[in-house]
């Protein structure tokens, strides 16, 4: 009888894909990094209980271009500084990605806030311009002139918080408690050059970073990184206090339960 693709997999199969994802090469990203300044009080609307502002009111922004054994991948972040106790850490508000495979895990296992996007880091000389564009708004843009080169730091531990939740079936709050995921990565940099640049932050309904204006800009930079990646559930937050911030998520707070509004309804 032909094996059906659908049908369960033996417990040996997943075993071993297990096994093969647990051995995978450091994948190094090239790509710039920005960190700026911006109004505290903005900074800390978008932080859901129990995280709070971190001691510097910072922006975060990644620009990556990754090649994986040969097929190309961008990928963004862009993160605000928080603390959970006394701990500091980034709670990523969108993390645009160039692929589906790179998105469905981060989303489904750690709560990351991925979502399809074209993601573009283009050097030519000196110049380099790295680019996040969503329904035809380019709404962050890093651009600069690449100057000298630094030291590379030393591996570093960076902490990452995000929600981790799954809308209820009936429409009304989640099937579960909303859950707090604090994600490790060991960050490895084998080359960093400092950028004398901008950062341009453009209007966008869907992916309002523009909201989080840049005050001072702190740095920017341009090298090549790795990094691993170890999560835990650190809570189990309340409902009530996680609904108001759902709609950061999605690009309509409505696409949850696949709403559509009738067009003759006006």
């Amino acid at each position: 009888m032909p094996k059906v693709r659908y049908g369960p997999r033996d417990l040996e199969a997943v075993a071993q894909a297990r096994e093969s994802a647990a051995k995978l090469p450091d994948l190094w990203s090239t790509g710039v990094h920005a960190v700026w300044e911006t109004d505290p009080d903005a900074l800390a609307q978008v932080l859901p209980p129990p995280l709070k502002p971190g001691a510097k009111p910072h922006v975060r922004a990644t620009i990556n271009h990754v090649d994986i054994f040969g097929t190309p991948l961008g990928a963004a972040a862009i993160s605000v500084a928080c603390a959970h106790g006394d701990e500091e850490g980034w709670y990523s508000l969108v993390m645009p990605m160039t692929t589906e495979r790179s998105l469905i895990g981060g989303r489904e296992v750690f709560g990351e806030p991925k979502k399809l996007a074209e993601v573009t880091v283009e050097r030519g000389g000196d110049a380099v311009t790295a680019k996040v564009t969503r329904h035809g708004v380019t709404f962050a843009e890093i651009r600069g002139r690449i100057g000298d080169e630094l030291p590379t730091p030393a591996p570093y531990v960076k902490t990452d918080w995000y929600l981790k939740f799954l809308p209820a079936v009936d429409g009304h709050g989640f099937d579960a408690d909303p859950l707090l995921v604090r994600c490790l990565r060991t960050e490895k940099t084998r080359v960093l050059y400092a950028v004398d640049g901008e950062v341009v932050l453009r209007e966008s309904a869907l992916d309002p970073i523009a909201d989080l204006p840049v005050r001072r800009l702190v740095e920017i930079t341009f090298g090549e990184k790795t990094s691993d990646q170890r999560g835990e559930v650190v809570a189990r937050l309340d409902p009530q206090a996680i609904l108001p911030y759902v709609h950061q998520r999605y690009d309509d707070p409505a696409q949850v339960h696949d709403s559509v509004e009738d067009p003759d309804a006006h």
